[in-house]
């Protein structure tokens, strides 16, 4: 990858729109992960599943996520067959395949990708800042907020400095795809040193804003986001209600298990 490639490729999954589903309420869009994860935890029949996974799909269209299920379409694909193969072969505990490891294969396959593709919906519907907000209106204390949204800041930071160390040292020479598996993996250490020792400087760099900004100050902390619930907050959530309460009583009578 060059230069011209590496800075058109994304480092965030957040996509930039108006669409009705960005406009929904920060907390409306956590619910709306929680229900679906939900959702799809306590059933296992892939009929049941299934509906899940297509309103998640559905949803992801106007929401503009599919260049972001495109760059994961290899997460997606080997969970699946990961999941499926496996199951089908080893359930039981023996080996050998059977028509309900088959099943239960399908089901759990099915269930992975409902759960990556929601998450994937969440983050490209909902910027970082939106998720700390939704957090302290659900009354999670500032810090442990701070902390859970600071790996979705840091990651793409990280990332784009593994790049930048990545396009310098192939400037020097450096041959990442040459030789056997040892001597590329030894070619990776002048990549990984550099990259380590940003990150220790940038943590004490971060340490040091945080603390001059008052981070430790045990005052109630401000945000200048100011959402609010509106019609379309309201018919969301009693769509996700609806959608939760049917599948946890799926899951009540059984209707919704394979051994039911």
């Amino acid at each position: 990858m060059d230069a011209a490639e590496a800075g058109a490729v994304p480092l965030t999954l957040y996509v930039p729109a108006a669409s009705r589903l960005h406009r929904l309420h920060p907390v409306t869009k956590l619910a709306g992960l929680a229900a679906f994860i939900v959702a799809a935890f306590v059933v296992d029949r892939p009929l049941a599943l299934a509906p899940l996974a297509a309103a998640i799909a559905g949803l992801l269209v106007p929401a503009g996520g599919l260049p972001n299920v495109r760059r994961l379409r290899v997460m997606f694909v080997l969970v699946f067959v990961f999941s499926l193969v496996v199951w089908t072969l080893f359930y039981g505990g023996r080996f050998g395949a059977t028509y309900a490891g088959f099943l239960y294969g399908l089901s759990t396959a099915i269930r992975l990708d409902t759960f990556l593709a929601a998450g994937i919906l969440f983050l490209t519907t909902t910027r970082v800042e939106e998720v700390a907000y939704a957090l302290g209106r659900l009354g999670v204390p500032y810090t442990v907020g701070f902390t859970l949204t600071l790996s979705f800041r840091l990651v793409p930071v990280f990332f784009d400095a593994a790049l930048a160390v990545v396009q310098a040292q192939r400037c020097r020479g450096l041959e990442l795809g040459r030789g056997g598996i040892v001597a590329r993996l030894r070619r990776f250490v002048p990549i990984l040193v550099p990259v380590l020792i940003g990150a220790l400087r940038r943590a004490d760099r971060m340490a040091m804003a945080l603390e001059l900004r008052g981070f430790n100050s045990g005052r109630p902390r401000t945000t200048y986001l100011r959402a609010r619930a509106g019609g379309a907050d309201a018919l969301a959530g009693a769509v996700l209600a609806t959608t939760t309460i049917a599948y946890v009583a799926l899951w009540r009578s059984g209707l919704g298990l394979l051994s039911g």
